[in-house]
């Protein structure tokens, strides 16, 4: 467990001192708070919102929704003004898969998390199915769950990189060849 913590306090600590600055030489994006494009997207969305909010009465249930959302699409174009999102020349947001540090939060980051919450989700139907394989009526145990012990293995589920590297090394994670069924071909 201590060796887990370290590796989670040494990749924060990669997170953390990752330069802020995007990099705009990476196929004709600029920075989205610098982009003439992203800035006329901006207005005229929030014209054509005005516009239809032109045809309501001042307070009543659409126009307060259409001014809910126009203070909405300026929030969303500022957090994208304010953040190091590049944008093309069509104005819109474009993610950088490159592997770029400076970009880590943009698809990097989103990645591992995935990755994290599947391999979560993939342990603990593992780990259920092997449980209830013990039980009376494993079929009946796969179709109808069990509550208490599901939830008993998701709490303990988060760890799932720790137990799949020791169930690797001591030989438990994966079949033996003679006891994989092959088709006959």
């Amino acid at each position: 467990m201590k060796r887990f913590n370290l590796i989670t306090f040494l990749f924060l600590a990669l997170l953390a001192f990752t330069p802020d600055q995007a990099l705009a030489d990476i196929g004709g994006l600029t920075k989205c708070s610098e982009s003439p494009a992203f800035a006329k997207r901006l207005k005229t969305s929030v014209k054509k919102l005005e516009q239809r909010l032109s045809k309501y009465e001042a307070d009543s249930p659409p126009a307060l929704a259409l001014e809910q959302q126009i203070e909405r699409t300026k929030a969303r174009f500022d957090k994208y003004g304010r953040s190091d999102l590049l944008c093309g020349t069509d104005g819109l947001p474009h993610l950088v898969a490159d592997g770029r540090w400076s970009h880590a939060a943009e698809f990097i980051i989103p990645g591992f998390g995935f990755i994290y919450i599947a391999g979560w989700i993939g342990w603990v139907g593992r780990k259920y199915v092997r449980a209830v394989s013990t039980t009376k009526n494993p079929a009946e145990s796969e179709i109808i769950i069990n509550v208490p012990l599901a939830l008993k293995i998701m709490t303990t589920g988060y760890i799932w990189p720790i137990s799949a590297w020791q169930e690797l090394i001591s030989g438990d994670l994966i079949a033996p060849a003679d006891k994989v069924t092959v088709s006959p071909r």
